[in-house]
């Protein structure tokens, strides 16, 4: 499999540190507030990735982080009048309501930054045994100038990041480019004891520390939005080589941006969207094909047109897969033929194939729409057999599985027993030619919301 790593700023051969194993870090959210779209996307993007490579037959580890103490936390706790942890507690709970309605499977670790401040502190007292950090009243600093290779992700001059660096007030570093890895504790914030007072971490060094403690010094893979690439995950890099002396990750995977309508998401401009509201509109598959239907890489303006979309193809897959169902029901025993074993080896292998390359999600939808034509044919054809058929659904049930799309084909509503009523009413009229009486019952049907069609494999009934 090939992958791109930004580090190198090309693809590379996935060649994990054990073979047959990969640990994957994916920075996870702040938890003060509802995910937004663009949050969506790289939980959505990466569990595809560790779908996949569980698909090829690795073994994953899979940690994702959760930052439940930060500033932002702290002032949504001041406004609310509660304490810090139970805005944390709240957005976890909420987090995991979107991520589960987006068919997200949970991290093997969630570990929180409440939890890990014995290795957080471990780390940043090594840092400033070994030089590469410093004590300035209550705060402590990581000292870039002592990182050779600080900008190494970024490619950015040195030069540059010192141009547009700020100093906050009340911060006393020797260098405008040094970052906290330690903060002192401010009236009425939460914090703990350290060997430098009471205070709490600098953002970056959380990941540092988790990452460390629950995969090891150096990560395959190490995930992150693009706007993660610098100040983030160059910070993580600077610190947790600083202490380690080892490389942190051997690969950098960033998915692109989202746009509202080619405007970049804000909340000034007015067009910015959590997951959860799209969802109560369009239902979170939808939100989820939206992800993982364009390359990870790239950047998707979200807009109505591109929703509309996504719920069309959904409804075609659908309708692939459920008619699948009932060509098995009612098609007789026989052998797979060959024509049929080698188109869905095609399908299969052009699906891998696309995946195999920097996991390109784009190309495996269209491997799957077009084993839809496939099997779209083999179905209306009332010869195929039901070996073939089921086969063919397998496989369908396979490769969509990979993407996690597809995933309420079993909690479909029950159709109401006064619809399937009226459908045996229609049934029994068109049976005896009354055709009238079948086109006022149909009518009926449609206005309690609910669709009836014919097909050569029976009678269909689904909501509007």
């Amino acid at each position: 499999m090939l992958i791109y790593n930004t580090m190198t700023k090309k693809k590379e051969e996935l060649k994990p540190i054990k073979p047959g194993e990969v640990n994957i870090y994916a920075c996870g959210p702040t938890v003060y507030n509802y995910i937004h779209i663009g949050n969506a996307r790289p939980i959505c993007s990466f569990d595809v990735l560790r779908r996949y490579l569980k698909y090829r037959g690795y073994k994953v580890k899979y940690v994702q982080n959760f930052t439940d103490v930060d500033d932002k936390i702290i002032k949504k706790a001041n406004e609310e009048g509660v304490e810090s942890l139970e805005i944390s507690e709240k957005y976890i709970a909420e987090y995991k309501k979107d991520a589960h309605g987006l068919n997200v499977m949970d991290a093997d670790v969630h570990p929180k930054v409440t939890e890990s401040m014995d290795i957080i502190i471990d780390i940043v007292k090594t840092l400033v045994d070994k030089g590469f950090a410093y004590e300035s009243n209550g705060d402590v600093y990581f000292r870039t100038s002592k990182f050779e290779d600080y900008g190494k992700l970024s490619k950015m001059p040195i030069d540059d990041l010192k141009a547009g660096a700020r100093i906050n007030v009340n911060e006393q570093k020797e260098d405008a480019l040094d970052f906290a890895v330690w903060k002192a504790a401010k009236p009425g914030e939460p914090y703990w004891d350290s060997p430098w007072g009471k205070g709490r971490p600098g953002w970056h060094i959380e990941c540092s520390a988790m990452s460390r403690h629950h995969i090891g010094n150096t990560i395959d893979i190490h995930c992150g939005g693009q706007d993660l690439i610098f100040p983030h995950h160059e910070n993580e890099i600077a610190q947790s080589e600083a202490a380690t002396g080892c490389t942190l990750a051997n690969y950098w995977v960033h998915n692109g941006y989202i746009n509202v309508d080619n405007q970049k998401m804000s909340k000034s401009l007015g067009n910015f969207f959590t997951a959860r509201e799209v969802a109560e509109k369009y239902g979170y598959e939808v939100v989820r094909y939206m992800m993982v239907q364009a390359h990870y890489r790239s950047p998707i303006n979200y807009c109505v047109e591109l929703l509309e979309s996504c719920k069309a193809s959904l409804e075609r897959l659908y309708n692939c897969r459920n008619t699948l169902d009932s060509a098995i029901e009612n098609a007789k025993s026989g052998e797979i033929s060959k024509e049929a074993a080698e188109i869905f080896e095609k399908r299969r292998n052009q699906f891998i194939e696309a995946m195999d390359d920097d996991l390109n999600t784009a190309d495996g939808v269209t491997a799957i729409f077009e084993l839809v034509r496939d099997l779209n044919t083999m179905s209306s054809d009332s010869s195929t057999s039901k070996e073939q058929l089921t086969a063919g659904a397998a496989l369908f049930d396979e490769l969509t599985d990979v993407l996690g799309i597809l995933y309420n084909r079993n909690k479909e509503e029950e159709i109401p027993t006064e619809i399937l009523e009226l459908a045996e009413q229609r049934k029994a009229a068109r049976k005896e030619k009354n055709f009238a009486l079948a086109d006022e019952l149909r009518n009926k049907i449609a206005d309690m919301g609910y669709i009836i069609e014919e097909t050569r494999q029976g009678t269909k009934i689904k909501k509007k």
